[in-house]
């Protein structure tokens, strides 16, 4: 089991996704309730009544204004938490309060603060391709019912898309080709390139991008523990031109794949998943079939990681894990999160309630 790292944000929903409906997600065992405010802003808190623990995000809890009705007992909440109304009394007692969140909305994410110390000036780690004019993008969000280490090792060893992937993103050469890893212990970042000048293109980008024949196909991860997973695809016909000094890189085509990669509980994972593209912006067509593709290619994962959650729920005792090559960046991140993890404060008893 991989332990929570805490006192870090975590991507809790899109942008998209949060509105005057009431949005009840759980993000390391804590049950949070998601909504805006009549001015547009987000409101994270507590999302379970501190009167007989009804979960506010379900009917008939609604909105007055700002304010939470529980559709219980009729507790009533401002979006500081702080409980305005009580039924059938004047006094309010002083533990009627739910505990809230600091939350940062940044590139289409709606980011939620997990911790008991404030944020400060810490800041949820970039995907600026999300909501920049220069890239289209595709998204959607999917639970596993597996530990969130099982996605990350998952997404850090691409090798897999050979043989789970095959005829969608999964080529030879992907599980083929060596790979080169480089950790930045403290900055809590891992970065596995691979490679490939003379691949087959995969139907991903052959009917994305037109190519016909081979190409060369850079993947460079970027994670950022706990919560980032970063691909920066870079595809282009084998034998074109690399990158020019200056940057600019006018013979490839470019894929920003992005993981918000969140917590629920301990065998629970909201897997926020977007490609980002910076060509054929305005190609419907193009837009269709990578989202569909890109979801088939999810859901292959999400399916794959729920049957080794279970297999390893089975697992006798004194089992030994076998790892190779291909696993550096994996165990590299776990190490960065179990580091993590024992640097974290514990919880406190009960997160609905502030002290």
């Amino acid at each position: 089991m991989t332990a929570f790292v805490r006192d870090q944000w975590y991507v809790a929903a899109y942008g998209r996704e949060v509105g005057r409906k009431l949005l009840g997600r759980t993000v390391l065992g804590e049950p949070i309730l998601l909504y805006r405010t009549q001015d547009g802003g987000a409101v994270a808190m507590a999302e379970r009544c501190v009167h007989r623990r009804f979960p506010l995000s379900q009917p008939p809890t609604r909105l007055d204004g700002d304010r939470v009705v529980c559709g219980y007992h009729g507790f009533t909440y401002d979006t500081d938490g702080s409980c305005v109304f009580v039924p059938g009394q004047q006094r309010i007692p002083r533990t009627a309060r739910l505990k809230t969140y600091p939350v940062i909305e940044q590139d289409s994410f709606v980011w939620v603060w997990i911790g008991d110390r404030e944020p400060g000036d810490t800041l949820p780690p970039r995907a600026p391709w999300m909501d920049s004019p220069r890239y289209t993008v595709v998204s959607g969000m999917e639970p596993i019912d597996g530990d969130y280490g099982l996605l990350v090792d998952n997404l850090l060893d691409l090798s897999h898309e050979t043989y789970l992937h095959g005829g969608y993103i999964g080529t030879p050469e992907v599980a083929a080709t060596p790979i080169t890893t480089e950790v930045d212990d403290t900055a809590g970042i891992v970065h596995v390139s691979r490679h490939m000048d003379d691949a087959e293109c995969p139907p991903f980008y052959a009917k994305s991008t037109g190519i016909e024949g081979r190409i060369s196909r850079w993947q460079d991860i970027e994670y950022h523990a706990p919560c980032l997973y970063l691909l920066h695809s870079r595809i282009a016909p084998a034998g074109a031109p690399g990158p020019n000094p200056d940057g600019s890189d006018p013979h490839a085509f470019h894929v920003e794949v992005v993981y918000g990669i969140t917590p629920s509980t301990h065998k629970t994972t909201y897997d926020f998943w977007a490609v980002a593209r910076d060509f054929a912006l305005d190609d419907q067509d193009v837009t269709d079939f990578l989202h569909d593709n890109n979801h088939t290619v999810v859901m292959q994962d999400v399916v794959a990681l729920n049957v080794l959650q279970k297999s390893l729920d089975t697992e006798q005792d004194g089992y030994q894990e076998l790892s190779i090559n291909i696993d550096t960046g994996g165990l590299a991140a776990r190490r960065i999160l179990a580091r993590m993890a024992r640097q974290s404060p514990a919880p406190q008893d009960d997160p609905a309630v502030t002290r």
